[in-house]
């Protein structure tokens, strides 16, 4: 749907929260295994009227829908495995951590392969812990609540993103 041109980007919507995330999966049961074994989400009850090939989890405020995949094409193509290396800029979904020393230990002891990373803004620093899912999905982990939401006021009025990535690039480099 496009927007009208009376209407503002990040005009107020009545959203609420996250509510879930789905992933298809090459086994639902393992699948939920690992974000319940990981993660600690809960199995919920779903409606009777979706496909019995699925799972719902829910836990921190927010759901994640698990689909067997294929359970609508038995001819769709093998779940790729998660690639060799673990990319952080790579497509992913985040949970904030009160604990990220116990999260690292948690991943640790668990034998999951992981990349830990920082990102700094002045003082202020915050962990990132990285993962795959048993389906190659990206996990994040962090304690990014430490760093500010701070809004980009008049980004449209000044000339839209390209112009604010340059002024970013000047404040960087000043």
């Amino acid at each position: 749907m496009a927007m009208g041109s009376d209407e503002e980007p990040g005009a107020a919507v009545p959203l609420v929260r996250l509510n879930h995330v789905s992933f298809q999966c090459a086994s639902v049961e393992e699948s939920a295994a690992f974000y319940q074994r990981v993660l600690g989400f809960q199995l919920v009850k779903r409606p009777a009227s979706l496909d019995p090939r699925g799972a719902w989890l829910h836990g921190y405020g927010m759901g994640i829908h698990l689909l067997q995949r294929g359970s609508d094409d038995p001819d769709a193509p093998p779940v790729a495995r998660p690639p060799a290396a673990i990319d952080p800029k790579g497509n992913h979904i985040s949970f904030q951590c009160a604990d990220m020393g116990l999260m690292k230990a948690r991943l640790g002891d668990m034998r999951l392969e992981f990349v830990a990373a920082r990102v700094r803004d002045g003082e202020t620093v915050v962990e990132q812990l990285f993962f795959h899912d048993p389906d190659g999905n990206m996990i994040e982990i962090c304690d990014c609540e430490k760093l500010p939401v701070v809004p980009l006021a008049g980004v449209a009025a000044a000339g839209g993103l390209p112009d604010l990535w340059a002024r970013v690039a000047r404040d960087v480099h000043a």
